[in-house]
């Protein structure tokens, strides 16, 4: 037979060696692929729509002719608390479930971030029911509308009398 034959002698040591430098070569074009890709310019997630405006909203519950105020503390999109301001001595002697239903309730809103499925006792239910109306109407009032949702999606459009308008308004609800 005429045919050569060769025979090829690979050493363990070299064979390591070579599948190190692949491996790192191979780790070395990912890196450079990751550091000099194109970023997107766009936020990572597009919705854009937030559910509240952040600030403390207030809503009264009148009780035996005395004031008391439900403070609803929201960010842009979570119930951050829910406390009771403005109580006077008389309010809380009269009225002692008032705190302790307060507290409970807060504790499932913040939980949930939702007035749905809401559980309280029955010796409390009118209390809380008066509360979560109280906690219901400040969450509307911190609710944002579709027309300052627009303006979030696309501040550029309007000019700056428009702004200063929508500012007041705000500022005077």
């Amino acid at each position: 037979m005429s045919s050569k034959t060769k025979i090829v002698v690979l050493r363990m040591k070299e064979l390591i060696y070579t599948g190190i430098f692949v491996a790192l070569g191979i780790i070395l074009i990912l890196l450079l692929v990751f550091m000099f890709a194109p970023k997107d310019s766009k936020p990572d997630s597009t919705d854009t729509s937030d559910k509240y405006v952040p600030g403390v909203y207030t809503s009264s519950i009148m009780l035996n002719g005395n004031a008391v105020d439900i403070a609803v503390t929201v960010d842009k999109d979570s119930i951050a608390s829910i406390q009771m301001v403005n109580v006077s001595e008389m309010v809380s002697t009269m009225y002692p479930l008032m705190e302790p239903a307060l507290d409970s309730l807060a504790e499932q809103i913040i939980a949930s971030q939702s007035l749905d499925h809401i559980t309280y006792p029955e010796e409390n239910q009118y209390t809380s029911l008066v509360i979560l109306d109280a906690v219901e109407r400040a969450l509307n009032k911190a609710a944002v509308s579709e027309s300052e949702a627009e303006e979030k999606t696309d501040p550029s459009e309007g000019n700056d009398e428009q702004k200063e308008e929508g500012a007041q308004k705000v500022v005077n609800e």
